[in-house]
């Protein structure tokens, strides 16, 4: 069957015919390819076709498809059984290289997903403090869990408000714009007794890329303090893509908890949640905080996940940074001399090229992205195999499989696009 008689029998099985909204594509006027095999950094649909991929399932492939030292871990392990439900040495070494890795990290815990590392992330910062209320910011996108659907970023942002969530739950959610400090301190101000945690993504990956401006950061770490407050890194996007220790590493700055997902995975579905001995020590059965999950510590999962980080090792990120930047800067300027308005914001290696005039530093600004434009755009991408992710306000992501030959073959499909 091709992809369009796969998704006209996934709609009758699963609502809109897919598992997470934003495959519907619906935000592109398209309907979703179907995907056979990937290799690389390149992808092949039910029906042959190759795509040269910056999607890499939203993050986690930053070795590309199928590293042969990953696939062999997690082939051995697997080979071994496929869950246990009770602990395993990989549990053990891989919790090791996360702290080797990310100092700030002292004790762990894994769980099957981002949303449930940062569902789990913020029920620790509000029973170590004893306080309900935290601050999260417009576009930063936390999972799905109902406290952080409160003006999220990813899917969520195409999607008005948050049906099924009741207002008694998001009441304890205090809005910020993010990189306004001024707010934050404002919630302090007028709350600070009562807030448990600020969250953030350090460098925010799901209103398209945005950057912390200057100081934005530093802000928050030293408001927290003073407060008494806890600050949460979601790492789910930047941990081991921004720098080998992630976005603390690379901005300086050392978070009371930290969440991560994605490439510490390898492709598995993997969350953790980490931070001082002291407060991870509140998590029962030590301390008197809930969280389990059959299939947290998945033998498969910690194999893989290791043998990424260890790979990671052996990688020159600044390397990949230097080229990931120049291809984008060249993919902008290619839509530029079409007289299409673009902002490129880009860091290691992801980017966002917005479809818009000037500087994109929070969700209101993400939001002014022409979306029509973008549509174009990814449908004429997409139908010269460059599979590109099918919304303007999401992540372009490089990994260390892809070649200057990939880049060059996108640059010369870019060039055909027409508006």
């Amino acid at each position: 069957m091709d992809s369009k008689a796969l998704y006209a029998k996934a709609l009758t099985l699963m609502p809109g015919g897919v598992n997470s909204p934003l495959r519907a594509c619906r935000y592109v006027n398209a309907e979703p390819v179907f995907i056979d095999r990937a290799k690389g950094a390149r992808m092949w649909d039910v029906e042959g076709r190759e795509y040269i991929d910056y999607v890499l399932s939203w993050g986690p492939m930053i070795l590309g498809h199928q590293d042969p030292a990953v696939t062999e871990a997690a082939h051995r392990a697997v080979d071994k059984g496929s869950s246990y439900g009770a602990p395993c040495l990989g549990e053990i070494t891989l919790a090791e290289e996360i702290s080797r890795l990310v100092p700030s990290m002292e004790m762990m815990r894994m769980v099957s997903s981002g949303t449930e590392a940062t569902m789990s992330a913020l029920r620790l910062a509000r029973g170590f403090t004893g306080r309900s209320k935290f601050v999260k910011f417009i576009g930063n996108y936390h999972g799905h869990a109902d406290s952080f659907l409160a003006a999220a970023g990813s899917a969520a942002a195409t999607v008005p408000g948050t049906p099924g969530v009741p207002e008694e739950i998001v009441r304890h959610t205090l809005l910020a714009h993010y990189n306004d400090l001024d707010a934050v301190r404002a919630h302090f101000a007028a709350s600070g007794s009562e807030i448990a945690c600020v969250i953030v993504e350090p460098a925010a990956g799901n209103m398209g890329l945005v950057l912390p401006a200057d100081g934005f950061l530093e802000g928050l770490r030293d408001l927290c303090t003073e407060h008494g407050a806890l600050l949460i890194f979601d790492e789910v996007i930047t941990g081991f893509r921004l720098a080998p220790g992630g976005a603390q590493e690379r901005f300086g700055i050392k978070p009371d908890l930290t969440t991560l997902g994605k490439i510490i995975g390898g492709g598995f579905p993997v969350g953790c949640y980490g931070g001082s001995r002291t407060i991870m020590e509140h998590m029962a059965p030590v301390g008197g905080v809930f969280q389990a999950g059959t299939l947290s510590g998945n033998p498969v999962a910690m194999a893989a996940g290791l043998a990424t980080l260890k790979r990671l090792g052996e990688c020159d990120y600044p390397a990949l940074e230097a080229r990931t930047l120049a291809f984008a800067r060249e993919l902008a300027a290619i839509m530029e001399s079409k007289g299409q308005a673009v902002t490129l914001n880009a860091i290691a290696s992801a980017f966002t090229m917005y479809f818009s005039q000037g500087p994109v530093t929070n969700m209101i600004e993400s939001g002014k992205c022409d979306s029509k434009a973008y549509a174009t755009f990814w449908q004429q991408m997409l139908a010269q195999g460059i599979y590109l992710a099918p919304a303007g306000f999401e992540c372009a992501f490089t990994s260390f499989a892809h070649t200057d030959e990939d880049f060059a073959t996108t640059l010369d499909a870019a060039r055909k696009v027409r508006f």
